[in-house]
């Protein structure tokens, strides 16, 4: 997964600093998760894995599968993403994409897993604490895991918050056995 990433970042860096010079970074971003969706379907991939195919070939079905979805910078991205023979790493792109986008607009999408379900007040107060930590707009997602029997987990990016009863008992349990 790592590899991936590092094989992506250059494109997605590229891809990113013209969306930005182009103004079109939201364009940008609503299209490269398209792309990512359609190379995750197993017959596209099949297709892109195909050493019978010449990757202008390939570049130009994918572009087709998109139709009037795709903008022309967007276009030639995916014939140079061909010609290096990287068209697998679309998802990738799409995620580091998002990233630096984030990053640009000093957002972060925020992913709470709870025992039990949260009050929109509780939620507000948890976004708001949270953006204050991280020093960004918080975008909160929550969802509830009955197996954490109590508290919560926050994974935000590359960071999380086990402040929950199981993630104490694994602790514990780590700690005994120890």
């Amino acid at each position: 997964m790592a590899e991936l990433s590092t094989l992506a970042r250059p494109y997605a860096k590229a891809a990113f600093e013209f969306a930005v010079d182009a103004g079109a970074l939201d364009q940008w971003s609503s299209q490269l998760n398209l792309l990512a969706a359609i190379v995750a379907d197993s017959k596209v991939a099949a297709l892109l894995a195909s050493p019978a195919q010449t990757t202008e070939y390939q570049a130009g079905q994918l572009i087709a599968v998109c139709g009037d979805e795709l903008g022309a910078g967007v276009q030639n991205f995916v014939r140079v993403l061909a010609e290096n023979k990287r068209l697998s790493l679309l998802p990738n792109v799409a995620v580091l994409f998002a990233e630096f986008k984030a990053n640009r607009e000093r957002s972060i999408d925020v992913n709470i897993d709870t025992a039990f379900a949260l009050t929109a007040t509780v939620e507000k107060k948890l976004a708001a604490a949270l953006s204050k930590k991280l020093e960004r707009d918080v975008v909160v997602s929550s969802q509830v895991d009955e197996s954490l029997i109590g508290g919560v987990v926050i994974r935000a990016a590359d960071v999380v918050i086990d402040a929950s009863i199981r993630g104490r008992l694994d602790k514990l349990t780590k700690a005994m056995n120890s």
